[in-house]
């Protein structure tokens, strides 16, 4: 489950009474999601047609002071026409709101707005097409977005979570782990390529981050990676997420060709970039890896938050690593 926290009929009533968006109708309680509680609600709605909202409640891994990177990004995409949900402010404007808890320690509560679809478990090629198409004109949509973030899950992160896990800690998991860890991650270090285009990344889209309805995307969702960084590098992130099955054994060529051909039909990769892929999508694959592992050894076996096993992205690691022509 991914509701951590209770709040009760009449806050959560008044809750929506603040936002402005009608009378609370029902509020219920959403399973996916592993950092913050959330709520589906629906309300009477501003104009009483009815509506559908998202409620989040933030509670781990989520600075405060990141969310209004966070929940302005939505509503600028969202007016360059990107399918991403709107940030709903409140009657005093404001996109979040602070509750203490029973410690006297603010939490943020954020209303945004809900977006049909589902996320497809087993994508096909039109609809990676779609997603690569989706993110490229996040992309385009973001160039002149105004705030910027640094990007914590970069290099030095990924590198101080296997330092965490030592290498014991890794032979746990696999004892294959450390030494691939020690064969890749010092050449990805040093020619990981600075130079090509940045903006912001969503740097998560994965295929639960995306909303469908067939072909078509209705919902890129779940920011709270975002970020200013290569561009190339989302690229290669969400290629690694889509383009292989669950575990990580299976390339899924005719995924690949669909994604890198939907994205370049909104916005060519420059040759540079092409050139660069085999090795960022090394380093998407080494990215989840490390926390991945981090969390393996580092979640209590009986937590509410299932571990992901980190083999699924070494695998694809290794691939990209004996594989590079896949993205000549």
């Amino acid at each position: 489950m991914a509701v951590y926290t209770q709040i009760g009929a009449e806050e959560m009533a008044a809750l929506v009474a603040d936002f402005g968006v009608g009378q609370l109708v029902s509020a219920k309680g959403i399973a996916e999601g592993v950092s913050n509680s959330n709520w589906l609600l629906e309300t009477t709605g501003a104009d009483g047609a009815g509506a559908r909202f998202i409620l989040t409640m933030y509670e781990f891994r989520i600075e405060i002071a990141d969310l209004p990177y966070f929940l302005s990004l939505l509503d600028h995409l969202a007016a360059k026409g990107c399918p991403v949900p709107r940030t709903i402010h409140d009657r005093e404007g404001r996109l979040f709101r602070l509750r203490p808890n029973a410690d006297g320690e603010d939490k943020a509560l954020a209303l945004i707005e809900f977006l049909p679809g589902v996320s497809v478990s087993d994508p096909t090629p039109a609809q990676a097409r779609a997603v690569g198409g989706a993110l490229a004109s996040l992309h385009a949509a973001a160039a002149d977005y105004p705030a910027s973030r640094i990007n914590g899950m970069g290099l030095a992160e990924w590198q101080r979570l296997f330092d965490a896990c030592g290498s014991d800690g890794l032979a746990q998991i696999d004892p294959d782990l450390a030494g691939l860890v020690a064969q890749y991650m010092p050449k990805i270090a040093a020619q990981w390529p600075d130079h090509l285009p940045r903006s912001v990344i969503h740097a998560d889209l994965f295929p639960d981050n995306v909303l469908m309805l067939n072909d078509r995307v209705t919902g890129l969702i779940d920011f709270y990676f975002a970020c200013n960084d290569l561009i190339a590098y989302d690229v290669a992130v969400t290629h690694a997420a889509w383009c292989f099955d669950a575990s990580g054994h299976t390339f899924q060529a005719d995924l690949s060709a669909a994604l890198l051909e939907g994205y370049e039909a909104v916005r060519p990769l420059s040759a540079e970039e092409r050139a660069a892929l085999p090795l960022l999508a090394q380093g998407a694959a080494m990215r989840f890896t490390s926390s991945r592992a981090f969390d393996w050894l580092n979640t209590p076996v009986d937590a509410l938050v299932m571990r992901k096993d980190p083999m699924a992205f070494a695998r694809r690691l290794k691939f990209y690593a004996e594989n590079p022509a896949i993205f000549a």
